[in-house]
Formats: structure tokens, sequence, C-alpha cells
């Protein structure tokens, strides 16, 4: 099933009351709302190619070379729209927060090797002289991470993390929009 298929249909002339129902981060950012629709959207792209790219007879290089390339950008994109979530941590309730957190330190672990080529948490390198993912082919899965370290994550794991965190997000959840976290970092540090 794909990652969007928990969107419903079309609502005509929909109430405030009704589109924060179905769609609660628009509370928070409308904006931050549709870059989550996109990454939705491409991490469903990764596992179509995953699994056209990967059979019990053949390896599809060209499928599985563009989940990679398409997988890296995501893990780019979702560390992103994570991190500035978990950095509005006010306009969250405790739950969601306390879950947002958890995702961004596994988005981390792979996007620090990726994006910056070093090892998570050090300033040491990753080899660069190296596949961008592992293959699983059994699980017709990549492998993402610091190849070196035993913190390897599946790239259907975390698009699944993802997609189940987001969509764990109520309406309740949404405390405040994303401008007010500003104003609520901006009186904490006038008291520094």
């Amino acid at each position: 099933m794909h990652m969007r298929a928990r969107v419903k249909g079309v609502l005509e002339n929909p109430t405030w009351e009704q589109v924060v129902e179905r769609e609660p981060l628009i509370a928070f950012s409308f904006y931050l709302n549709g870059r989550i629709q996109t990454l939705l959207a491409i991490a469903d792209e990764i596992i179509d190619d995953l699994d056209e790219g990967i059979s019990e007879t053949f390896v599809d290089g060209s499928r599985l070379e563009r989940a990679d390339t398409m997988m890296w950008l995501w893990t780019l994109g979702a560390y992103e729209v994570v991190r500035t979530m978990c950095q509005a941590k006010s306009c969250f309730s405790d739950r969601a927060y306390n879950n947002l957190a958890l995702l961004k330190k596994s988005l981390s672990t792979i996007r620090v090797p990726a994006a910056k080529m070093e090892k998570p948490g050090k300033i040491i390198p990753v080899n660069s002289n190296r596949s961008p993912s592992g293959l699983d082919v059994l699980n017709r899965d990549l492998l993402l991470g610091d190849p070196e370290s035993t913190s390897i994550i599946s790239a259907r794991s975390i698009l699944t993390e993802f997609d189940k965190v987001i969509a764990s997000i109520t309406k309740d959840d949404v405390l405040g929009h994303h401008e007010a976290s500003y104003s609520e970092r901006h009186r904490k540090n006038s008291l520094i």
C-alpha cells in the first residue's frame, strides 16, 4: 500500500475544522504540510523502484540507482522537515514531539554519512570510495548509513517510520502555528 493511500477523498467546501481533522499539520504550517505530502509521494516512488528493481531472478541496476538517488534526496528533505518541527517544540504535544525527536535521531543516522560524509556524532570521514547504499536483495531493500557501523537502517523501515510518525499526529497534537514557536524562543532567549 502506498503511503499516500491514507489520504481520503476530496472535501467539497470544507470547513477549517474538517481540513485540520484530515491533515492536522496544516494547523502548524500549510507550507510544511505540502513538503510532507511531497516526501510521501517520493517515498511511494522509492518503494515502487525497489519492488520493480529487485526480483528473485534479476536486479535492475537503473531502478536501484534511481531508488538510491531519490532516497538520498528524500533523506535530506525528511530530516529538514522533522528538524523544523522539533525546533518548534512548543507547537506540539509531548507525545508528538517525542515521536518526532526519535524520528530525527533515526534520520540523522543516515543523513550525516550521506550529506556530510562523516560518521554520526564525530568529525571523522566515512569512506568515500563506497557504494552510496548497501543492498539487501532478500528484502528488496537499500541499506543506509555508515557501512562501517552497526547502525545501518533499511530504506523501507525509515520510510515507514516517517509515515507512521506523521500519520500519528492528530489535530490535538498541534498546539500552535510555526511562527508562534519563534515568539516563544525569542522570549526564552531574552530571559537569558
